[in-house]
């Protein structure tokens, strides 16, 4: 089992930015592919970028596309997202999920797809 702990949300205004971990703890002996996905109110859950095991290959939807970077830490069992150049419409809730096995083309947008998710961290933008 994989517990993931996001963190790093909070209420910025438009044009700032943040970065949020995503920390794996459990059983973290193998990597994972993770995705960072969000949830505004009202709308359905949707992708917002992902990297695989090694942090060799990594994807982002055009939305946030430029603005937003994933990466990994060090050791391997963090996962960052520095979002860049924030806009009111990315307010949201932000999860972190992982995956048994390395994701490609349309599979990184399935939630199906993930395996462990975390609960989420809150991120507001003004205008």
């Amino acid at each position: 089992q994989v517990q993931l702990v996001e963190s790093g949300g909070g209420l910025v205004q438009a044009g700032d930015s943040l970065r949020l971990s995503c920390a794996a703890s459990g059983r973290t002996s193998n990597t994972y592919t993770v995705g960072w996905f969000r949830q505004a109110p009202g709308k359905d859950r949707e992708f917002v970028s992902g990297i695989n095991s090694s942090g060799s290959s990594y994807t982002a939807a055009d939305s946030v596309r430029g603005r937003f970077t994933i990466s990994r830490g060090n050791a391997k069992n963090t996962v960052y997202l520095q979002m860049n150049s924030l806009r009111p419409e990315d307010t949201a809730v932000y999860y972190c999920a992982a995956s048994r096995r390395n994701l490609w083309g349309s599979d990184w947008y399935i939630r199906v797809a993930y395996d462990y998710w975390g609960q989420g961290t809150q991120v507001t933008v003004s205008s």
